[in-house]
């Protein structure tokens, strides 16, 4: 079990499964840069925990709750945490909203699944299953939150709680999904790259 303190945001889970090296700018060194992909995605959850919460028929519809996890070492904030009544108990129900499309990796399901086990610990009950809303194709795709979705997410946390305990940030690998991330200028990723030559990023850096 952590502690308060030890406590880490769960966004960085994405950050983590996406690239070590971006999640160790972020929370290590305290890096940002914003681009036109992640002010998009900024002002969807803002608009989404702006919005009231409301009760509609047999569910109760929360927005911005506040998670944590001692056992995983997390706290952030769910977008929507949908409560359907069941025999006079509120089971809960988490959708996380993504302005984009479902991607190739699990990432987004990793994060939805930590939102997951907060909302368990928080509240004493099972949740089999949460949502993903993609603004592209602007629909909820179900997620089945079982055990092997449930064992990467504790090792993702396991092992965000290893790099940042390291204080290091990891070399760049450059990618081709390096091209759409904010912190690309940050980074360098062609720059620092192993068998880069310093006249090969010169070149480009001009071009």
């Amino acid at each position: 079990m952590f502690t308060e303190d030890e406590l880490l945001p769960l966004s960085a889970l994405q950050h983590l499964l996406f690239c070590e090296r971006q999640c160790a700018l972020i929370h290590i060194e305290n890096q940002w840069s914003e681009n036109r992909l992640t002010a998009e995605g900024r002002i969807l959850h803002e608009k989404v925990h702006e919005a009231d919460d409301e009760i509609r028929g047999e569910t109760r519809i929360v927005r911005g709750l506040r998670l944590r996890s001692l056992r995983l070492g997390l706290a952030g904030q769910a977008d929507v945490v949908e409560f359907y009544r069941q025999g006079g108990v509120w089971m809960p129900y988490p959708v996380e909203y993504k302005r984009g499309k479902p991607k190739p990796d699990s990432c987004d399901e990793v994060q939805l699944c930590a939102q997951a086990i907060c909302v368990e610990e928080m509240t004493n009950t099972k949740i089999p299953e949460g949502s993903i809303y993609y603004g592209r194709p602007r629909r909820r795709m179900s997620v089945s939150l079982g055990e092997i979705l449930r064992k990467k997410t504790e090792d993702t946390a396991g092992r965000l709680h290893e790099l940042i305990k390291t204080g290091l940030t990891p070399k760049a690998d450059y990618q081709k999904k390096c091209d759409s991330c904010s912190l690309v200028d940050i980074c360098l990723p062609k720059a620092t790259t192993r068998n880069t030559s310093s006249m090969d990023y010169l070149k480009t850096a001009v071009e």
